[in-house]
């Protein structure tokens, strides 16, 4: 008797295929970005410059754009509201690299590198406020209690992640929580907007916020194997910095939990100090217990949530993007 075979996966597009779809949309985003950032304040101008020209994956603002494309968004609604997902997420990481002292990001020296850290703090608190006067022109009432949400769900995480620096028992719960609300969550804002301006069902709409989460989730892992195992001219930042700033990622957290007893000790003690000249020694522990595969995982058992969650949307060529983001998240070298 013949062997049954499996079904064939269901058709997802590859990373350069979903850019030179999403590209007419983009360059429209882009152009607004530029636009919408102008002040006569030059500093402003200066900064918000330098964070245009690091370029970066711009993947937020993209997922709400193909969300809303999916289910047959057409109108450029879609367009300031993918601005302000990015506006948003960049006023996060101005002020995340002067709470970190980084001083690396995408290849390049941080704002706060440059101009130091009160010009980044508030630069990055003048995003905030340009997002929320982009949004209240659209006038929608539950696009903007999905954005307070968020921003205050994204600010609730950077207080989290704070309370465990250089904290040893930081357990995979409380991992779970921080990048929940650090990342996740402006993953799943983007494709639940997409789906609210799309006009979707309840069922739809939650469909793809969970859809979003599970992304997030899934990236966010992928983001903390890579900080142990890329190289920082591919990654765009320092190589443990992560480790430096006394941050217990999830390689790291299962390490600790697996290895030997005078192993555990060591990395309790090099998670307090932040050595950051420990790193070839956590990596050897974190590989010795495998730490980097269950990351991984972990990570794609996410991917796949996400794209079940896709499973009931008819399909074209913008849910094919969306499966492929999902197939992306975990196969990436930066």
């Amino acid at each position: 008797m013949n062997a049954s075979l499996s079904p064939a996966a269901p058709a997802a597009l590859g990373v350069s295929e979903i850019q030179r779809l999403a590209a007419p949309d983009m360059d429209a985003v882009n152009a607004l970005i530029r636009k919408r950032l102008a002040s006569d304040v030059l500093l402003i101008n200066q900064v918000a410059e330098h964070l245009i020209a690091a370029g970066g994956k711009r993947l937020r603002p993209m997922l709400l754009l193909l969300a809303a494309r999916a289910l047959g968004h057409h109108g450029n609604e879609a367009h300031q509201l993918a601005a302000v997902v990015e506006f948003i997420h960049s006023a996060t990481l101005l002020h995340d690299d002067v709470v970190d002292e980084s001083d690396l990001r995408r290849g390049r020296k941080t704002a706060n590198a440059v101009w130091g850290n009160a010009a980044s703090v508030l630069v990055g608190d003048f995003l905030y406020s340009r997002s929320f006067q982009l949004m209240v022109e659209l006038e929608r009432m539950p696009v903007m209690r999905i954005l307070a949400d968020t921003t205050n769900a994204i600010a609730e995480g950077e207080v989290l992640q704070l309370l465990h620096v250089h904290n040893p028992d930081t357990d995979e719960a409380a991992y779970w929580r921080v990048i929940e609300r650090k990342t996740a969550v402006l993953f799943a804002a983007a494709t639940r907007l997409g789906a609210v301006l799309a006009g979707a069902d309840e069922g739809t709409e939650m469909a793809l916020h969970r859809y979003g989460m599970a992304l997030g989730y899934a990236f966010q892992m992928a983001d903390d194997v890579l900080d142990y195992t890329s190289d920082a001219e591919t990654l765009g930042k320092n190589l443990g910095d992560d480790l430096a700033e006394g941050k217990a990622t999830l390689p790291l957290i299962h390490a600790m939990a697996h290895a030997p007893e005078a192993i555990r000790a060591r990395l309790r003690q090099i998670v307090e100090q932040g050595e950051a000249e420990a790193f070839p020694e956590v990596l050897e522990a974190i590989r010795a217990c495998g730490g980097v595969e269950y990351t991984l995982g972990k990570a794609r058992e996410q991917a796949a949530l996400a794209e079940a969650e896709l499973a009931g949307l008819d399909d074209n060529a913008f849910v094919q993007a969306l499966r492929g983001l999902a197939r992306y998240a975990v196969d990436r070298t930066h």
